[in-house]
C-alpha cells in the first residue's frame, strides 16, 4: 500500500508530518472560531428575531442598527476582510499570521452569517406558541428557551451545518495569506512548486471533513425532527 502511495502522491508521502500539522491547525481554526461564532451569532440572531417588528421586545432602532452592521460585513469578501482587520488582529492575538492571526478574520467572516441562519431558523417558529406562551406570563427570556430555541432545534442545527462547511471555505482561503492549516499546504507546498499531488490531497481531504460535518448535521436534524 505504501508503494503505491510513494508513486501516486510522492511528495506527500515525503513530508508526511507537514500534512498532519495542516490538518490539525485546520481543525483547531475551525473549533475555535467556529464554537465562538456560534455563541455570538446565536445571541445576535436572537436579538434580531425578538427586537423586529412584533418581536416579543420589538426595537426598532436596535433591529436596523445591529442588521445594518451585519449586512456590511457579510458584503466584504473574506480575502479583504483578512486585511482589513489586520491590525486589530495583531492587537488582540498578538500576531497577524498563523493559526492565532487566522481567528479574529474567521470569526468577523461567520459572526454574520451565522446570526441571518439563526434568525432565519427562529423565525420558523408558530407565532400561535409565542402568544401562548406570553399569554401565561411567561418572561422573554423564558420565551426565548423554552419556546424559540426548543421548537429551532432542528433548522439551528441545519443552519449551523451550513455555517461550519462554510467556514471551511474561510479556513481554506485564509491559507492563500499563510494563515496555517490545508488551504497555507496546499498552496504554498503545493501551487507554488507545482506539486499537484499535495493540491489533490488537501482537496480530498477538505471535501471529506465537509462530508463528515454535513452527515452529523443530517443526523441531528433527522434526531430532532422526529
Amino acid at each position: 500500500m505504501q508503494e503505491i502511495l510513494n508513486k501516486l502522491i510522492p511528495n506527500v508521502m515525503s513530508d508526511l508530518p507537514k500534512l498532519y500539522d495542516s490538518i490539525i491547525q485546520t481543525f483547531l481554526m475551525l473549533f475555535q472560531s467556529g464554537v465562538i461564532s456560534f455563541f455570538i451569532g446565536g445571541f445576535f440572531g436572537i436579538l434580531l428575531v425578538v427586537t423586529k417588528k412584533y418581536g416579543i421586545l420589538e426595537n426598532k432602532i436596535i433591529y436596523e442598527i445591529l442588521s445594518k452592521v451585519i449586512n456590511f460585513f457579510r458584503a466584504i469578501p473574506f480575502i479583504i476582510l483578512l486585511a482589513m482587520l489586520v491590525p486589530l488582529t495583531r492587537f488582540i492575538m498578538g500576531t497577524a499570521i498563523g493559526v492565532r492571526g487566522a481567528i479574529i478574520p474567521l470569526i468577523f467572516g461567520t459572526v454574520p452569517f451565522f446570526a441571518r441562519q439563526m434568525e432565519s431558523a427562529l423565525s420558523e417558529v408558530d407565532s400561535g406558541l409565542i402568544e401562548a406562551a406570553q399569554s401565561m406570563g411567561s418572561s422573554p427570556i423564558a420565551i426565548i428557551f423554552r419556546v424559540y430555541l426548543k421548537e429551532s432545534v432542528a433548522p439551528i442545527a441545519r443552519g449551523t451545518t451550513i455555517t461550519a462547511i462554510s467556514l471551511i471555505s474561510l479556513t481554506a482561503m485564509a491559507g492563500a495569506v499563510g494563515a496555517g492549516g490545508l488551504g497555507t499546504y496546499a498552496i504554498q507546498s503545493g501551487y507554488y512548486r507545482n506539486k499537484l499531488d499535495i493540491i489533490y490531497v488537501s482537496v480530498i481531504l477538505l471535501v471529506i471533513l465537509v462530508g463528515i460535518i454535513q452527515a452529523i448535521g443530517n443526523f441531528i436534524v433527522k434526531k430532532a425532527t422526529h
